[in-house]
């Protein structure tokens, strides 16, 4: 079977699904976006390796702040994307993190193509838009989200199969009547790519983080997030009685708002870009504990990643997040925290992880607590299976 599989954002699960179907003998292609800004995964082939791995869009870095550019681009991206399956030829083609302006211009020419697809459906984008229109966006993006509803709905009927990433998709899929090509399948981490590391490890040491007990956030920073947030979770535990340095790896307008809340309080932090993908498990094991962040609007049309990947460093993890959402399910089972992603809720946090950093025998018991769930939730055998399955009865249909 020849399959493409294109992932916007060039993550790392995605590229180790696309690894092991090529290991199980398909003909893969896995491309991504080349000039998007994000923690990317490994996206070249190994000596060995059968997968071809392409970058499309140029490599030159993404703006995604001037909108009517970003329309444009997405558009023109559309029709390159188009190309770009025309050429590879797959019997099957699987999209993920597509932005809308380009996932409709493909799917309105799959359609004309008869080529079948599969939405691999990472964000409602539709249902993000409207619950942020009036407090994060302006009031008139409520019509922005009503067009992205039509475009999501318009696109989910023309795929032949969806992959939803949680249950809490399938009540928006029931009421665009596409309910009944749904699949339900977790994301999750690469448990051989993200392995525990030393707390002093050749990281830490490059950044002078050897020797001082560290708050961890790294990952994007965008609509879903408060990074002041972060400073002030600092500053909580740092209240508490626990001296700590915060330390961000992200790229893009959070880093100055960052900056200006960590001199406002007083709190260190260190700041820097995103880091090479081979050197992730040394970033997350230099956090003596890791912090995920995620709005309450976001609570039903987004899973962070972010925290699968905390999960296999085999470290304790904070979740200022919605209890609803299926990832603080997973912090939980592992023995982590999960509170509302308020201010009110600092105090606490700040509480708990200064207890955890005070107790080394807690802190050690909780990051193998991490590892062992990640290990029993991320088989990538079983997941990789279903995968292989659903593209092979799409592919014959």
């Amino acid at each position: 079977m020849r399959v493409l599989v294109h992932d916007h954002s060039g993550h790392p699960f995605q590229a180790e699904l696309s690894r092991e179907l090529a290991r199980r003998g398909h003909d893969v292609t896995h491309s991504y976006v080349e000039g998007y800004v994000s923690g990317k995964g490994k996206l070249e082939a190994l000596p060995g390796e059968t997968i071809t791995f392409e970058g499309i869009g140029g490599s030159k870095q993404i703006d995604n702040q001037r909108m009517l550019q970003r329309l444009v681009r997405e558009t023109l991206r559309g029709f390159e994307l188009v190309r770009h399956v025309r050429r590879v030829g797959p019997d099957v083609a699987m999209m993920s993190n597509v932005q809308i302006p380009t996932l409709v211009i493909f799917a309105f020419f799959m359609a004309v193509l008869r080529r079948p697809w599969v939405l691999w459906h990472q964000d409602v984008y539709a249902v993000a838009v409207r619950s942020f229109a009036g407090s994060k966006l302006p009031k008139r993006f409520a019509v922005v989200a009503w067009a992205f509803e039509v475009a999501e709905r318009w696109c989910s009927r023309r795929a032949a199969a969806i992959v939803v990433i949680a249950p809490s998709f399938v009540p928006v899929h029931e009421a665009w009547g596409t309910a009944d090509k749904v699949t339900v399948i977790p994301n999750w981490a690469p448990l051989e790519e993200i392995r525990p590391t030393e707390r002093k490890n050749d990281w830490a040491t490059e950044h002078g983080l050897d020797d001082v007990q560290t708050l961890v956030y790294s990952g994007t920073l965008g609509l879903k997030h408060n990074p002041a947030l972060l400073v002030r979770l600092a500053k909580a535990t740092i209240d508490a009685g626990r001296p700590v340095r915060l330390v961000v790896v992200n790229s893009g307008p959070a880093v100055e708002v960052l900056r200006e809340e960590a001199a406002r309080l007083g709190v260190e932090v260190t700041l820097l870009p995103f880091q090479p993908y081979d050197r992730l498990p040394e970033v997350l094991g230099t956090g003596d504990l890791l912090v995920v962040l995620l709005e309450q609007e976001a609570g039903a049309f987004s899973v962070p990643s972010k925290t699968l990947s905390y999960l296999c460093a085999g470290r304790p993890v904070l979740g200022l997040m919605p209890a609803e959402n299926l990832a603080s399910a997973l912090v939980e089972r592992a023995g982590g925290k999960v509170l509302p992603p308020a201010d009110a809720s600092l105090p606490e946090a700040g509480r708990w992880i200064a207890n955890v950093l005070a107790d080394d025998e807690l802190r050690v018991e909780l990051g193998e607590a991490s590892r062992d769930l990640a290990e029993q939730e991320f088989a990538l055998e079983r997941l990789a299976s279903r995968f292989e399955h659903l593209l092979g009865s799409t592919a014959r249909r």
